[in-house]
């Protein structure tokens, strides 16, 4: 009745062992260190720079506790943060602004437990300490930014379908059709009606010329509005988690502000070059037709601009942009036909019209690739175009290593922003503050740890401590699921690790006040430990479903800390049903489960209410004398609602359930039980009637 078998304790063995295993990485704490990492493509990280580094680090006197390259940066520890400080301030001298130099804080964990893939939670910004920033998003010029992608495509539009115009320009974020005549201007409308729907069209006359007036629709500028934030929120994060920061928390506040929180990283000069870093690709012609000389000299030709193709040979470039890296859906590292590393790029159904076109019109002619990032330009490769290309895939190859095309193209798929965003708010919560909020969070949850633990164990003393064993497996539990999740902890969190500590305790309230309702009936031990567990799960499920249900509800409808909250204290439901119900049962049935004669178990003092004493006292004699052929028998009716056995021979718990039915409902009884109390209820029938008949 009360045993387990061999495969449930080995779940519980099990689950107790990964728990521990992925809890104990919390504890090692975290290290003061400096990343480096490059601030542009062409900027390498690799095994001289490792080298260079630690040359200058070993001429300054400078001890690290460790120093390694890992994903594409550079990390060194340090024992305190004053000799991280003066690290940066040499490395950032030494390596000058190729680099980027930034403060950071890493996990001391053995390497064996990193191996494993046990590593610690990670540490929101209140707690780790780090930068935040609230960026806001410039409408004005998202709208100048898509009126100037509007007006690329009506001049392809209008080129495509043969339909003559004099002039587009830009003016009052409208943009100015100009025809020569109503018939020109009519088909013109009714084809940018048919392929740009959120554009209003107006007819005007100015001047002798038919003009056609285009301007975003007011509901397509909010949607556009909406559609840049959240455009900009999946850049950031893609931004940022592909450059190496471990753990953002990037989230929408408001119609056009952005919240971006870069847990760790203490220098905010540093996390705005993180945030600014992006690439975008640009596609102009090559201009072959001027003096490369003469520019080099300083005379540069109007609609021109002069740069430097990679190799460090200069090249002479139009200013004309004729396909840019918005219609870029994807870009993938590769290598081309000569086996050499390249970026695969595929562009949209757009794109891929104005390529197909451009490269048709220029066959024979040089077509430059310009990679735009921190305001820097430099031509990739300028080749020359053979023939027509068409469906919609580019290839960017020339002069570039493995690691660099990785790098346009983790950076070209990141992307640019729908719209310009200005930071408008910027803080450092310094490492020592997040510590100190560790800390009382900490504190916190251990005080109250400790307090239930006395009270549980003083109320129901062996009981309680089994309870307090399986409140501490809960909590080791929930901080291992934590890790595996790497979820990040937050002042809410923790407090919803101290909440857990209450709510989980509640289960082992209900189990062992339910054995002691039992045992107050009369019920032998066993049978009272078997029908406490049984009886109380159903309560403790259906208690933890509503709570779980609204810790859902927030972390769907809530943000930031709201769902730091609510994931912990998810987790922390599930993880307490299974300690209280399933691992508390597995230490009460290993400690009493086989034990045959078991008269008394360590539960606390049961109260039985005064009521209940004086009905079971109030046994007139006149009943006992009315009823002496019974006691013959051996059965004694104390009223008409209860029968008690007092037969000499042993009583089995099932008879006592069967001769006690306000006790035990009938529903709780097994089918083997309500077998064996027919026959004795058979039994007591001829009993009774045979005396009649004598």
């Amino acid at each position: 009745m009360n045993r387990y078998a061999l495969w449930k304790y080995l779940i519980i063995a099990v689950s107790l062992l990964l728990g521990l295993l992925y809890t104990i990485p919390n504890f090692y704490g975290e290290s003061p260190a400096v990343q480096i990492s490059s601030l542009r493509v062409s900027a390498n990280v690799d095994t001289a720079l490792l080298q260079r580094v630690e040359d200058a680090l070993k001429k300054a006197s400078i001890e690290t506790v460790g120093i390694f390259l890992e994903e594409g940066s550079i990390k060194a520890r340090f024992t305190d943060t004053d000799i991280q400080i003066k690290a940066k301030d040499l490395l950032e001298s030494t390596l000058g602004k190729e680099y980027i130099v930034a403060l950071n804080l890493l996990p001391n964990s053995p390497q064996w437990l990193t191996n494993l893939g046990a590593l610690p939670m990670y540490l929101g910004l209140d707690l780790r300490g780090g930068v935040h920033f609230m960026l806001e998003v410039d409408m004005e010029g998202a709208l100048e930014k898509s009126l100037d992608r509007y007006s690329a495509d009506i001049r392809s539009t209008l080129r495509e379908n043969r339909i003559p115009y004099t002039g587009l320009e830009k003016q009052d974020k409208k943009l100015i059709l100009k025809f020569r005549d109503t018939e020109a201007r009519t088909k013109a409308e009714a084809e940018l009606k048919s392929n740009y729907p959120d554009l209003g069209l107006i007819e005007k006359e100015a001047d002798n010329r038919y003009h056609l007036i285009a301007a975003i629709k007011p509901e397509a500028q909010v949607r556009m509005q909406d559609s840049a934030v959240m455009q900009n929120i999946t850049t950031l994060r893609n931004r940022v988690n592909e450059l190496g920061v471990a753990e953002p928390i990037i989230q929408k506040a408001g119609a056009d502000r952005v919240i971006v929180q870069l847990p760790g990283v203490q220098d905010t000069a540093k996390a705005k070059d993180i945030l600014g870093r992006t690439a975008t690709l640009e596609i102009r012609m090559v201009d072959d037709e001027h003096d490369l000389d003469a520019a080099i000299r300083g005379k540069i030709p109007f609609g021109t601009e002069l740069y430097e193709e990679r190799g460090g040979s200069p090249i002479l470039v139009k200013k004309q942009v004729l396909l840019t890296g918005e219609r870029i859906t994807d870009a993938q590292p590769g290598f081309d036909k000569d086996n050499q590393p390249a970026v695969h790029i595929n562009l949209d159904s757009n794109g891929s019209r104005i390529f197909k076109q451009l490269t048709r019109e220029n066959v024979g002619r040089r077509m430059a690739i310009l990679l735009i990032e921190k305001n820097q330009t430099e031509v990739v490769t300028a080749p020359v175009i053979r023939e027509e290309i068409g469906g919609g895939r580019v290839q960017i190859s020339g002069r570039m290593t493995s690691m660099e095309a990785r790098d346009v193209a983790l950076l070209l798929r990141a992307g640019a922003l729908a719209a310009p965003m200005d930071i408008i708010e910027e803080r450092t919560v310094g490492p020592s503050l997040g510590a100190d909020n560790i800390a009382r969070g900490f504190n916190s949850t251990l005080y109250g740890f400790f307090a239930v633990a006395i009270f549980i164990m003083i109320y129901y003393t062996a009981f309680g401590v089994i309870s307090v064993i399986a409140l501490s497996f809960n909590l080791l539990l929930l901080v291992g699921l934590l890790s595996i999740m790497q979820a990040t902890l937050t002042l809410p969190g923790m407090a919803a690790l101290a909440l857990t500590v209450g709510m989980a305790i509640d289960a082992n309230v209900l189990i062992n006040e339910r054995i002691r309702d039992e045992l107050r009936a009369g019920v032998s031990p066993q049978l009272a430990i078997h029908a406490g567990y049984e009886r109380a799960f159903g309560t403790i499920l259906d208690s933890n479903i509503t709570t779980l249900i609204a810790g859902i509800a927030l972390f769907a409808f809530g943000s930031g800390p709201v769902k730091g909250f609510a994931v912990v204290l998810c987790l922390g439901i599930l993880t307490s049903v299974f300690t209280a119900t399933f691992v508390s049962r597995g230490m009460v049935n290993l400690m009493y489960g086989s034990r045959r004669r078991l008269d008394h178990i360590p539960i606390g003092k049961i109260w039985i209410p005064k009521h209940r004493l004086a009905s079971d006292k109030a046994i007139s004699h006149e009943e006992i004398e009315a009823n002496e052929d019974s006691i013959a028998s051996g059965k004694v009716i104390i009223n008409e609602q209860k029968k008690v056995n007092i037969q000499s021979e042993a009583i089995s718990p099932v008879e006592k359930i069967a001769e006690t039915n306000n006790i035990v409902d009938d529903a709780k009884i097994r089918p083997d039980e309500k077998a064996i109390i027919k026959t004795k209820n058979k039994r007591k029938k001829s009993d009774v009637k045979q005396p009649k008949q004598q």
